[in-house]
């Protein structure tokens, strides 16, 4: 059966603005008034020039090895960080992408507003993303993206991943706990208990995780005919953040 649509990104964007335009006209505001107060004042004698020189550290820190320097994981080949799916497991029917890569168009269509989508992720930075899907019997199935931004201009991992967190809090019926290893509030696990009914079909049951590390956003799903336990997703999701 087909997976439902995963929900639509639902963006900040005017109330941020109005906040930052707030901050702005403060800030404005305040530097006025300071030019006013320091018209008044006496000059204030300057420092003399002179200062004591600080000493050069002698010797050179030597620099991360590859092992420690995450920037250097991910910026080779993200597929390599997918967690390996099980032996025995199928490619799914629903397979996006190309060579477990997807790109923007290909990763936007993954929401119900797939122009609204596109237009998000290029503001905010995509720079790739690299899937891994598969199922084990007739209706188990897991999708796991890793998806990499810029972030040159905003912090797009972030934003996503709180995004996504948003729309699975949304849910009915949703059990939620700290993702470990992923810092405070930076990662989360989802156990829906309320499945997806449709005529005709198998009930849907759902579990999904969210998280951060740098510059790459994590989400796995996971969906089944039958209610799926805290420990399939969260072990899951522990192993993937692991290999980041």
């Amino acid at each position: 059966m087909e997976e439902p649509e995963r929900a639509e990104s639902s963006r900040r964007g005017r109330t941020a603005l109005m906040i930052a335009a707030a901050a702005v006209l403060g800030t404005l505001a305040g530097t006025c008034v300071g030019y006013l107060v320091q018209a008044d004042r006496d000059p204030t004698p300057l420092p003399p020039l002179s200062q004591p020189v600080v000493g050069q550290a002698e010797g050179r820190v030597a620099p991360l090895s590859a092992a420690q320097d995450r920037q250097v994981a991910t910026d080779g080949d993200l597929r390599k960080l997918l967690v390996d799916r099980p032996k025995g497991a199928k490619d799914t029917s629903a397979l996006r992408g190309r060579d477990g890569w997807m790109d923007l168009a290909d990763y936007a269509d993954e929401y119900k507003n797939p122009s609204a989508a596109f237009t998000d992720l290029n503001g905010d930075g995509f720079r790739r993303a690299a899937t891994a899907s598969w199922r084990v019997g007739e209706t188990y199935s897991v999708e796991i993206n890793l998806v990499q931004f810029r972030q040159k201009t905003s912090l797009g991992a972030s934003e996503w991943a709180d995004n996504g967190k948003h729309w699975a809090e949304q849910e009915d019926g949703t059990r939620s706990w700290p993702l470990p290893g992923t810092g405070e509030d930076n990662g989360m696990v989802y156990v829906h208990d309320r499945p997806v009914r449709e005529a005709g079909y198998l009930p849907l049951y759902s579990a999904e995780a969210h998280a951060w590390r740098g510059d790459v956003y994590l989400e796995i799903y996971v969906n089944d005919s039958r209610p799926i336990p805290k420990a399939t997703i969260m072990d899951l999701a522990v192993r993937q953040v692991g290999k980041l």
